[in-house]
């Protein structure tokens, strides 16, 4: 994490652009068949470790990472720092009055101005290059994208060119819905013991148990493929 806002902090200033992404068991199973997934993420400047399977892969698969940095946790400190530096954020993504009362929260919290602008989730592929010229044309230094995958990863990466401005961009799926209070996140241990998927899953069971039962399964069997074939 300290690494991360480090590496942003840098960007901002030198006035380059990081595009960032995070990735979980589910989205590396989803990347195998998404051939555009796959290189929106792998083409991105900082990838980390959202799941808590995915440090627990990388130490079976003997590369250990230093620690999971999840999402909203790197967007909580990443607009803290904004306020900080007096830099400002866009924000894309979720029902409008979700994305509404995030851009109220952040306002109350930290400035009247750490918001640059926002947009609601819910547009067509046509008009995503008139949504990047406005997040562009806002002036904020960071955007963060709450959109389900692989929509958010395709559109940062296929506007990358338009959105060249903005120094910092990063996918931060249903981070919104948290901070707006519309869903809750699981308790501390249950984030600390890897659990946390499973807290999502009870509250929305009809809606998650394919992604995490059925994707969790394919990427408990894709670490270990790789771990035999790095045996062998």
């Amino acid at each position: 994490m300290k690494e991360t806002l480090g590496l942003v902090a840098e960007a901002i200033s030198a006035k380059k652009q990081i595009h960032h992404v995070v990735v979980n068991a589910g989205k590396i199973v989803a990347m195998q068949k998404d051939a555009s997934l796959r290189k929106s993420v792998n083409e991105s400047d900082i990838i980390n470790a959202d799941g808590q399977a995915v440090v627990w892969a990388s130490k079976v698969l003997g590369k250990p990472l230093k620690e999971r940095v999840a999402g909203i946790d790197l967007m909580e400190n990443l607009v803290a720092m904004a306020h900080q530096q007096n830099h400002t954020v866009f924000l894309l993504g979720a029902k409008e009055e979700v994305v509404q009362k995030v851009s109220e929260i952040y306002r109350e919290k930290y400035n009247a101005n750490i918001v640059a602008g926002y947009r609601n989730g819910y547009f067509n592929r046509e008009d995503e290059p008139e949504i990047a010229q406005q997040i562009a044309d806002s002036g904020a230094q960071m955007l963060f994208v709450a959109i389900t995958s692989p929509i958010k990863e395709n559109f940062l990466y296929n506007h990358r060119d338009i959105l060249k401005t903005v120094p910092f961009v990063m996918g931060v799926g249903g981070s919104f819905d948290v901070v707006s209070g519309l869903t809750k996140r699981a308790p501390v241990w249950m984030q600390n013991a890897g659990l946390e998927w499973f807290y999502r899953f009870l509250q929305e069971p009809k809606r998650m148990w394919k992604r995490y039962l059925v994707g969790n399964s394919k990427f408990i069997w894709l670490v270990f493929k790789e771990k035999l074939k790095g045996n062998k």
